[in-house]
């Protein structure tokens, strides 16, 4: 009989800790590098694509509406009916495992679109008018102003809308495991076929620490990355050097 969840959670830390599980081609090792895997080729993919239109909306003004329309709209896509449907259009086409695959990454990249491309708009569109005008004044070109000027004055902003999106594509891309995938969610689908709900509850806490530990390290690098101006950190100045004493002669 397979394994249920004690009151104590004995069984789930059994599974985790059990060797069995960490080696092999199905072992949690390799479950956990075709997550990451699935997740930061969407997350690439993504950023490609939203960043430069949200750079584009916000320093012309034009297709504003992509923001409030289309970005909303993608985030209202039922992810799981959407994998299906695009894996019977898909799938034919790729009689190999990337028919499934590209499927997968489709959906998870249309998740991470929205925070990227609202947040870089948002960014870029925040910058102060006065620093933009002391650059134009300055004899800044359009171009250097954006590189100068505007996106490190939006990188917060540009950051914390990547972090939010590979939140979410982490914690989608167990339905890549719903069409025969790898990934962490093999541990809740053949859990949940198997009546293991200790290999389930392991896997739902797997996926919940990677994306902790991934938002951390974002949080980490935007610290590293942002101007302290801009986060109001305060600098370490190096110490004043005491003045010279020179001695006085009667």
């Amino acid at each position: 009989m397979a394994d249920t969840v004690d009151p104590q959670g004995g069984g789930i830390v059994n599974y985790l800790f059990d060797p069995a599980h960490w080696s092999g081609a199905d072992g949690i090792p390799t479950l956990i590098a075709e997550h990451l895997l699935y997740s930061l080729i969407a997350l690439a993919v993504a950023a490609v694509i939203a960043v430069p239109l949200g750079i584009y909306i916000g320093v012309t003004g034009k297709g504003v509406f992509m923001i409030a329309g289309l970005a909303n709209a993608l985030r209202a896509l039922p992810s799981v009916g959407l994998l299906i449907l695009l894996v019977l259009l898909i799938s034919p086409a790729f009689p190999s495992r990337m028919g499934y695959v590209l499927p997968s990454l489709i959906v998870l990249v249309l998740l991470a679109v929205p925070p990227i491309l609202t947040n870089t708009y948002a960014g870029v569109r925040a910058v102060d008018a006065a620093a933009v005008d002391a650059a134009k004044g300055m004899g800044f070109r359009t171009m250097k102003i954006l590189t100068d000027v505007q996106l490190p004055c939006s990188l917060p902003l540009v950051l914390s809308g990547v972090r939010s999106a590979l939140l979410q594509i982490i914690s989608t891309a167990t339905i890549a495991a719903y069409i025969s995938l790898g990934g962490l969610g093999r541990l809740l689908i053949d859990g949940k076929a198997q009546n293991d709900y200790s290999q389930m509850v392991a896997g739902a806490v797997l996926v919940a620490l990677l994306a902790l530990f991934f938002d951390q390290l974002l949080a980490f690098i935007t610290r590293r990355v942002v101007s302290p101006g801009l986060t109001r950190r305060t600098i370490k100045s190096a110490p004043e050097a005491e003045p010279v004493k020179t001695p006085v002669t009667v």
